[in-house]
């Protein structure tokens, strides 16, 4: 089931696939319909590991001026700065976050 994600951005869509509360890990997918942008959400930042792996579609790194296609990886250490991002197609991802102690 896709849930909406909450915030300023419309078109952009998350299933949970697995989490724990406690830890923070997760596995999700995340979808943006196409023409999404994801500037309102400005560079996004966090504690956690993710790595992400296109599914299908693209979508296109505004900082960095460089479009990641379908069949491509991300791995993104905490602190990481990334984002924000648009998509003129759509773009879904599979996503792990998790934390190394």
């Amino acid at each position: 089931m896709w849930t909406p994600i909450a915030g300023n951005v419309p078109g952009l869509y998350e299933r949970i696939l697995a989490r724990d509360a406690q830890s923070g890990v997760a596995t999700r997918m995340l979808r943006f319909d196409p023409g999404t942008d994801t500037s309102a959400n400005g560079i996004v930042v966090h504690e956690f590991w993710e790595e992400v792996y296109i599914l299908e579609g693209s979508i296109y790194d505004i900082p960095l001026g460089k479009k990641f296609m379908a069949g491509m990886y991300a791995c993104r250490p905490p602190g990481m700065k990334h984002g924000p991002w648009k998509t003129e197609e759509g773009c879904t991802t599979f996503e792990v976050r998790y934390i190394l102690k």
